[in-house]
């Protein structure tokens, strides 16, 4: 009966160890290549160290072919250096007018939307972290007026088209 008791618990280990994830599911690649005299890594080069160099070595010469196949345009220069480049002149976050009332509530649309009074509802763009204002897509026909440091050429026709205006801020 004690020994009914005994393989019962082995076998329930067994099947733990199985199914619960503690046992190697794939047995390690060096029981397979047992009796094969190379294990694998050839007769000629035997598992030696580097033979086409230690890292970056030969990209001008044996390793050019995979350079210039899967990574182009790796080697050399072009253009000029910008020496200690300041990214903050250059900041300028844009914004379409086609998604200018994502910046406002829809209810705020749908205020000014049905207005006769002549009223318009003022987008601040600076606010929502938006500098310059770009032409691109269509305009409601509701008055607006947007604020912000750079308007293009287009956005300024296509605002004023809709009968608002724009406002430039420092």
């Amino acid at each position: 009966m004690n020994l009914i008791f005994v393989h019962l618990f082995v076998l329930i280990l067994t099947l733990r160890a199985r199914f619960c994830g503690m046992s190697k599911i794939k047995p390690k690649k060096t029981r397979k290549l047992r009796g094969h005299v190379s294990h694998g890594h050839g007769r000629i080069g035997k598992h030696r160290k580097h033979p086409g160099g230690r890292g970056n070595a030969g990209l001008e010469h044996h390793h050019r072919i995979n350079l210039d196949k899967y990574h182009p345009g790796y080697l050399g220069k072009v253009g000029m250096r910008h020496y200690h480049y300041k990214k903050n002149p250059y900041y300028c976050p844009t914004i379409n007018i086609e998604k200018i009332w994502s910046l406002v509530s829809q209810d705020t649309y749908e205020k000014y939307k049905g207005d006769k009074d002549g009223k318009a509802p003022v987008i601040d763009c600076l606010k929502k972290g938006y500098f310059k204002v770009l032409g691109k897509g269509v305009l409601p026909k509701v008055p607006v007026i947007v604020k912000a440091r750079f308007f293009s050429r287009r956005a300024e026709e296509k605002i004023r088209a809709v009968g608002g205006a724009c406002i430039l801020t420092a």
